[in-house]
């Protein structure tokens, strides 16, 4: 499935991906390949992707918003910083 994870200023990421756990305003849940279509708001915490080789990256959040609609998977998020 593809990812965009995008803020009011930039793009951070593009890109194909198997996985991605988000902190949402009920609490956490997982978007997988085939995922129904959602819309959901974020709180504030950590985002988890696994890219297309398997590898993890880690981002925080203070809040934002996710749509899943046919494997296209759009974050909108504001006070995102890049955990090490």
């Amino acid at each position: 499935m593809n990812l965009v994870i995008l803020t009011p200023e930039q793009e951070i990421y593009k890109g194909e991906v198997t996985s991605v756990k988000v902190p949402g305003s009920s609490g956490q849940f997982e978007i997988l390949n085939g995922h129904a279509p959602i819309v959901s708001s974020l709180s504030e915490g950590h985002i988890r992707i696994v890219d297309a080789k398997g590898e993890t990256i880690r981002y925080n959040i203070e809040r934002g918003f996710i749509e899943v609609l046919n494997n296209e998977v759009s974050l909108l998020v504001r006070g995102l910083k890049s955990e090490a």
